[in-house]
């Protein structure tokens, strides 16, 4: 149980969210003005902050960070919200009290495995963290800007920790940055691999109690946390003006 005050527990999230659009710049997740990653605030849990719409990932400071109300409004900060990513992620905070943080991009590998419309395989240790734990969305409308598709989509997440969206990309969410973003950066890399197995022959899957027991491992919130905790001391050390 964390001991930090509602401030520092702020301090702390924003932190972690301006490192996750460092990582993911440096990862190339960052598609031009696309991608947006969120944190529930912790003193107005309806309420979440968010990187400003058209700023680069590799160019997020912590100052940077937005925090917008329910309807969308920005109540602190300075700039824009996206709007398909207001709409997405106002749902899925709404539907899902227990995530702290959820992470869109348009990531390269991601959207190639999107667009098979299927779940990932457990074809590798690392995949396993998502085994019966994420879903695709089939819905495919076009830019999300409705709020009934937003909800669609936290509908199909349901109690999982992502969701494919079909020709669109991946949605990662957690109960902190760390797992949200961690989630993201492992799940486009399992994407890469399955992509990659599959074009060289048939990949072999792990058996399901074995998955089901590497899922317990790989896929437990403290993993996610844990994972993370070495690319922030890097990219805070690389880039220590992202905490201005």
């Amino acid at each position: 149980m964390s001991t930090r005050t509602p401030e520092q527990e702020r301090s702390y999230r924003k932190q972690r969210l301006a490192a996750a659009c460092r990582l993911f710049a440096r990862s190339g997740f960052d598609e031009g003005a696309g991608g947006h990653i969120t944190a529930r605030d912790p003193e107005n849990p309806e309420w979440f902050w968010i990187n400003p719409f058209g700023v680069h990932f590799g160019h997020v400071r912590v100052s940077d960070l937005l925090l917008v109300d329910a309807e969308g409004a920005v109540v602190a900060g300075s700039g824009s919200v996206n709007p398909a990513g207001f709409t997405i992620h106002s749902q899925v905070h709404a539907a899902r009290p227990d995530v702290v943080a959820a992470a869109h991009t348009h990531s390269l590998y991601g959207r190639a495995w999107s667009t098979l419309g299927r779940r990932l395989d457990p074809i590798t240790q690392d995949a396993c963290a998502f085994y019966e734990d994420h879903e695709v969305f089939d819905g495919f409308d076009g830019v999300v800007l409705e709020s009934e598709e937003g909800k669609r989509i936290a509908e199909c997440l349901g109690s999982g920790k992502a969701v494919i969206l079909r020709n669109h990309g991946l949605l990662t969410v957690g109960g902190s940055v760390q797992e949200a973003a961690w989630w993201f950066v492992t799940m486009e890399r399992s994407c890469q691999v399955q992509l990659l197995a599959e074009a060289a022959g048939t990949p072999v899957p792990i058996h399901p109690e074995v998955a089901r027991a590497t899922a317990a491992t790989m896929g437990a919130p403290a993993m996610g946390r844990l994972n993370f905790r070495p690319m922030y001391a890097d990219i805070v050390r690389a880039h220590p003006d992202l905490l201005g």
